[in-house]
């Protein structure tokens, strides 16, 4: 008997679990909410240079005759690339020859015109503060813009790199209750393996409710920086009831810390209403049932397992470029639903919509069709949707948006899986390392993705064919992961190995009847 059973002697999918899940959803919800912040509070509203004729009473008394401002407008700000008024350039000197009915563009010439030397006037219709408009991360600074979203995901980044391996050293709680990072992966622990899936799912979910939260907050909250107290402020609640969820059991046991797992085991079995299985848990129990498991589990598991076991490098490798590829094109694209050129908050909304089915088919191809092929194909269907916009030329806008919502929701079906998928490829000694290698992985993705956009002054499409081109790849390359579809979770890196060895030695094939008759 090993921890699975000992779960389902004190209830593996009981009211503890269910507690335990809402207690860990409601964060990730708001967490999504910071992820997509910037969309908002950094959005780039429409805007022009400052001119003294428009901005200025003292320039605006020295104007002839009864000129309204759309006149002003014409002789001081040169028409853009779309025929608007240019967003980066003025006249040096108003062009009044182009009030004349029959003035062309040979009436004036580049050299006419200089850049934003007194500043901009945005327009605060739709938001009336952001972080864009605040400090000018327009025209020559408009680069600043990714930058600032990519420093953001790097701080992230530290968190997924240190906050996995501390977790599998000092324990997820501990973690926990400063970082919400490694929440899914503590439901997983506490919960059987016939309902492991529909809870990771529910976590999943999590990120889809927030993407619809994000648009409905920053709907009626259009001050940047208001806007990032109301997405903040909930955490401190969630720090406080942090403390209630239960550490791991499975990690305890594991790590030696016999007493501690015990007290956990007993606790969910009081809550799960297991009065029988409570009085009947002792340390003698235990030992006799995880004997295997301890004796293994002692050994400590450093990050170098993870790439010197046999049978680990692979998996490794793969699902950590799985990971990289999701963060990559995800936030490439999430974080600038402007360049859709469409209602950025309904956007916003049809992200998250679309995100619930497409997790709940994931969940349900995840018990029909395996671990494998579901993630293969959720990771090539999304890039292929996000390459076809390629193809669709720029007024096209309803189409364009169509497919990236459904390229992002291929996106979130493939997070689904391989949050998933990847606690079953890899023991529980090295499981939060693994999943912070990923996570660290994902935010590598994050913070380059969105500086591929820079690429666009190249061409339009080749941020696009970027954007695509890397899910496409990942998810050919997971075709070469193990199916781990009904296996238990493994707990030691020999579970592991004596997998690969049962699976090899299965599809070894027998002698033939040639070979058998020859000796």
């Amino acid at each position: 008997m090993a921890f699975s059973e000992l779960l389902d002697q004190v209830g593996g999918l009981g009211r503890f679990q269910v507690l335990q899940m809402v207690a860990l959803v409601v964060p990730i919800v708001w967490l999504t909410t910071q992820g997509m912040l910037e969309n908002f509070s950094a959005a780039v509203p429409s805007h022009r240079c400052w001119v003294p004729l428009l901005d200025n009473s003292t320039g605006q008394a020295s104007v002839p005759g009864a000129l309204g401002p759309k006149d002003l407008l014409t002789v001081s700000i040169p028409p853009g690339p779309n025929h608007e008024p240019h967003q980066c350039r003025r006249f040096r000197q108003p062009q009044w020859q182009l009030l004349d009915p029959n003035a062309t563009a040979t009436n004036w010439s580049e050299a006419a015109t200089e850049p934003c030397m007194d500043g901009w006037v945005y327009d605060r219709s739709t938001f009336t503060s952001t972080i864009v408009a605040k400090w000018d991360l327009v025209c020559d600074s408009h680069a600043l813009k990714p930058m600032a979203q990519s420093i953001y995901l790097s701080g992230i980044l530290v968190g997924a790199a240190v906050c996995g391996h501390i977790s599998d050293r000092f324990g997820r709680r501990l973690v926990l209750t400063w970082n919400y990072l490694q929440m899914a992966m503590s439901v997983m622990e506490w919960t059987s393996a016939r309902a492991r899936a529909l809870a990771m799912t529910l976590n999943s979910l999590g990120f889809s409710f927030g993407q619809v939260l994000m648009a409905a907050v920053a709907y009626g909250v259009r001050d940047w920086a208001l806007l990032q107290l109301v997405v903040s402020a909930p955490f401190f609640l969630c720090f406080v009831y942090s403390w209630w969820l239960a550490e791991s059991a499975r990690w305890l046991l594991i790590t030696g810390r016999l007493e501690r797992g015990l007290q956990e085991l007993r606790r969910v079995a009081a809550i799960n209403r297991k009065r029988v299985v409570e009085g009947t848990l002792t340390t003698e129990v235990l030992l006799s049932a995880m004997q295997e498991e301890l004796s293994v589990g002692q050994a400590p598991a450093s990050l170098g397992a993870l790439f010197c076991t046999p049978g680990l490098p692979l998996r490794t490798g793969i699902s950590t470029l799985c990971w990289f590829a999701f963060g990559f094109t995800f936030y490439g694209l999430a974080l600038d639903l402007q360049a859709l050129d469409s209602n950025i908050f309904l956007l916003q909304v049809l992200i998250g919509v679309v995100d619930i089915p497409a997790k709940i088919g994931s969940l349900l191809l995840l018990s029909r069709l395996g671990r494998r092929p579901t993630q293969v194909g959720s990771l090539v269907l999304s890039g292929l949707c996000i390459l076809a916009n390629t193809l669709v030329p720029y007024e096209m806008g309803a189409l364009r948006s169509a497919l990236a919502v459904l390229g992002l929701g291929g996106l979130g079906a493939a997070f689904t899986c391989f949050s998933i998928y990847t606690g079953e490829l890899f023991p529980t000694v090295l499981r939060m390392t693994t999943v912070g290698l990923g996570q660290m992985a994902a935010r590598v993705g994050a913070i380059l993705g969105p500086l591929v956009r820079l690429l666009a002054v190249h061409g339009r499409w080749l941020p696009l064919l970027v954007y695509g081109g890397v899910p496409v790849l990942s998810g050919l390359a997971a075709l070469l992961l193990p199916e781990t579809q009904s296996l238990p979770l493994p707990d030691t890196i020999q579970d592991v190995q004596n997998q690969a060895v049962k699976k090899a030695t299965h599809n070894t094939p027998g002698p033939t009847v040639l070979e058998s008759t020859h000796f």
